[in-house]
């Protein structure tokens, strides 16, 4: 069983960022070395999430929300990305219901099991003053905004070998992150209409800032390297491809920047794809 055909969108906040009694969990968390790996870590939370979904009733939320997290260290310094699972689950599940037709949605989730999760996720909004989730997900490839906030050459693959799965992670710091995103936000409303393209950019920039300064920005192939050849995911430029298109757009070069949009939309075109094969 591979990992989820799936791709993340990670942030990773310093411990100091954590309020009490959060910094303390978390502090003693670290301490513990038993967090999740980031490459296996999303296979164990899929056959949990699998485990619910055949349970009867069907549990979609998880009862009590995680108490896992990933841990990245940079310069000696852990930072830490809880999993979120209760919260992501309430997310995907709002998604579901305004994406998916009711009658067609009850084949799926019982009325009253999706009234009772939408319910206590209402509740629980009530009572939180943080909202957002640490990791965004999206299955079958990966949003073109995902790529703004990294440069080419922050890219670690892993072809895989014995000792290491296989795996492609892009990371950069928040406040680069921050300010690739606003640079793109000024290039794209100065030179394409408002739609999608700028509304998607613009909520990636609100949920990056709801989250510590100092924090790390992480963006995982996860899943998808699996359906991606070794030759093709070595020479993945698409990162690259983003950027070229949106420094083309600032210099009015169109031609330049739809050549650049067709290389992005070629290559993860075909994995997309996979998702409707038989």
């Amino acid at each position: 069983m591979v990992t989820p055909y799936a791709a993340y969108l990670r942030v990773y906040e310093p411990l100091h960022a954590f309020s009490e009694p959060h910094r303390r969990v978390w502090t003693d968390y670290v301490a513990t070395g038993e967090a999740p790996d980031q490459v296996l870590g999303p296979l164990a939370e899929h056959r949990r999430a699998l485990s619910g979904l055949l349970a009867t009733p069907p549990a979609v939320v998880p009862a009590h929300e995680s108490a896992d997290a990933f841990i990245l260290t940079i310069d000696g310094t852990s930072h830490v990305c809880p999993l979120d699972a209760r919260l992501r689950a309430w997310a995907a599940l709002v998604e579901f219901q305004q994406e998916v037709p009711d009658a067609l949605a009850e084949a799926f989730v019982p009325r009253i099991v999706l009234d009772e999760a939408l319910a206590d996720h209402q509740q629980w909004l009530e009572n939180s003053a943080f909202a957002s989730p640490h990791i965004l997900t999206n299955t079958w490839f990966v949003p073109l905004r995902w790529f703004i906030p990294f440069l080419q050459d922050e890219r670690v693959v892993q072809l895989g070998c014995p000792s290491e799965p296989r795996s492609l992670f892009f990371r950069t710091p928040m406040v680069e992150a921050r300010r690739r995103i606003a640079r793109a936000l000024r290039v794209l409303e100065r030179t394409i209409e408002d739609g999608p393209i700028v509304d998607g950019v613009i909520d990636l920039g609100r949920w990056l800032e709801e989250f510590h300064p100092h924090s790390w920005v992480e963006l995982d192939y996860g899943g998808l390297v699996h359906l991606i050849d070794d030759a093709s995911l070595a020479e993945d430029k698409s990162a690259s491809d983003v950027s070229d298109a949106l420094q083309a757009l600032a210099a009015d070069d169109a031609r330049a920047a739809a050549a650049a949009y067709t290389r992005l939309m070629d290559r993860w075109r075909i994995v997309q794809a996979l998702e409707h094969a038989s």
